[in-house]
């Protein structure tokens, strides 16, 4: 099969479009012809490397795949081959405790596809057969691969973690990006009020057309500012937050008496610190989200069949021009999610 690897960490430049073998099912395994596949920032942190983490090498990237099923392995009744399918895209124990609750994205092993393990960037890819999920009919493949992380990621944290509520004031940030825009659509479909940033006048109107109120510009407008006199001085119940050191203090500063910051990622680093005086005499919340269970997704699922939620797809390349695409992500060109056509 024709694929889309990486021999060693560094830039795009080490993506190469290369023959690799072809995987065969194991036991309880399927293995899924790539129609489409989407890109995450992950793609981008393995292929550079991440600290104290060793990648097997070659690698493949990619955790958001929809394809058709090619082949299943002994003991696998369902899907069968030839059956659409969207695959969701985490992997964990399957004995636990959590995963026995249906709480996979607790599991001690839970992890992603294009991790540990080969993912999309390819013709085909192996994965369990409990993770070859049914096919959203309404859905061509390019907008299915743009579905699963960003809108499981964003249910999680707003659904879950937040519990969010009807009427509430919700601060998503990075209205351009896949869980952002995600975001907007589930706290919306929760009738709430929505106040949301983008980085040029170019992802302004895209925004709004997503059902945000308020657009603020994070380049030129002080955010806290700008929300307090939205919200009167009041400040949101709920900040979105995926995006890290540089907008960690001003996303404290939005929030409400008793307010919930939710956070998923850190792409402008880690280092953030609290004013724990803040904290207490606030009685704010601050809680941490990774991803979300398979229940989570078949939930959002549901939400897609009747159009109440809809993929954001940005553009769509070749598998050969993946190299392109990633550098497309790193310099924040998107709207949604980029798509790579196999």
């Amino acid at each position: 099969m024709k694929a889309v690897r990486f021999h060693e960490h560094g830039g795009a430049d080490k993506l190469r479009y290369e023959d690799a073998p072809d995987p065969q099912p194991g036991p309880g395994e399927v293995v899924v012809a790539v129609k489409a596949c989407a890109l995450n920032y992950l793609d981008l942190w393995v292929r550079r490397g991440l600290p104290g983490i060793r990648f097997s090498f070659p690698h493949i990237s990619s955790a958001d795949i929809a394809g058709v099923v090619a082949a299943a392995g002994a003991g696998v009744t369902e899907p069968k081959p030839g059956q659409k399918t969207l695959v969701y895209q985490a992997v964990s124990c399957m004995q636990c405790e959590f995963c026995y609750q249906g709480r996979d994205n607790f599991c001690r092993r839970y992890s992603v596809l294009g991790y540990f393990t080969d993912g999309g960037y390819a013709e085909y890819v192996k994965v369990p057969a409990v993770n070859a999920l049914p096919y959203p009919e309404r859905l061509d493949f390019t907008p299915a691969a743009a579905l699963p992380l960003v809108f499981l990621t964003a249910w999680h944290m707003l659904v879950e973690r937040c519990r969010i509520q009807p009427g509430e004031d919700v601060l998503v940030l990075g209205a351009g990006s896949g869980v952002g825009s995600a975001a907007i659509q589930i706290a919306k479909l929760f009738r709430c009020r929505v106040i949301t940033t983008v980085g040029s006048d170019a992802k302004l109107d895209r925004a709004k057309k997503l059902g945000a109120d308020h657009v603020l510009d994070h380049s030129r407008q002080n955010l806290a500012a700008e929300v307090r006199k939205i919200t009167d001085h009041r400040g949101v119940d709920i900040v979105f937050e995926h995006v890290g050191t540089s907008t960690w203090d001003s996303s404290l500063a939005c929030l409400a008496h008793h307010g919930r910051l939710v956070t998923c990622g850190a792409t402008t680093g880690y280092d953030a610190r609290v004013d724990l005086r803040y904290l207490f005499a606030r009685q704010l919340t601050l809680l941490g989200s990774y991803m979300g269970s398979k229940a989570e997704l078949l939930e959002v699922l549901k939400h897609v069949a009747r159009g109440e939620l809809e993929p954001v797809v940005s553009s769509v390349l070749p598998l050969a021009q993946a190299a392109r695409a990633q550098e497309m992500m790193e310099r924040r060109e998107h709207f949604g999610k980029i798509v790579l056509a196999v």
